[in-house]
Formats: structure tokens, C-alpha cells, sequence
């Protein structure tokens, strides 16, 4: 069984606010399947830090910007 991540993220609020961008667009932007995007969204994979810059940049946003961690700021 896997365990969900608790890393959060925005990346449904992104992908409708950039033009209603469908999961699959950003899927193909990010050269991984849809089903990947899908198990990201809902919290049950947490991507590589380079995947993770690849869609932070797709949005034109930091990468906190997309994942927040319940940890807070280190800052």
C-alpha cells in the first residue's frame, strides 16, 4: 500500500487558472502520462525535485508556489 505524501499542492488551481489547462497538457509539457499528473494532484506521489522545477516553471512560479509542505517556511 502507499503511503500519500504530505506534501500539498496547487497544481489543479494553476492548471484552470493558465487557461483551464487539462492534465494531460500539462502531462505532455512535463514529458510524464496523465496518470502521473492525476497521482500528483491528489497527493499520492511526490514528484523528484526536478519534476517538481519542471512544473513550477510550466506555471511560471516558484516552487513554493505549487508544493507547500506542512511543515511551514524554513525562512
Amino acid at each position: 500500500m502507499v503511503k500519500p505524501t504530505s506534501v500539498t499542492n496547487s497544481i489543479r488551481a494553476l492548471r484552470f487558472a493558465n487557461g483551464e489547462m487539462t492534465q494531460a497538457d500539462l502531462a505532455e509539457r512535463i514529458g510524464v502520462t496523465r496518470q502521473t499528473v492525476i497521482a500528483i494532484e491528489q497527493g499520492r506521489y511526490s514528484p523528484s525535485l526536478e519534476l517538481a522545477f519542471q512544473i513550477a516553471h510550466v506555471f511560471g512560479t516558484p516552487l513554493d508556489g505549487v508544493f507547500q509542505h506542512p511543515g511551514g517556511s524554513t525562512r
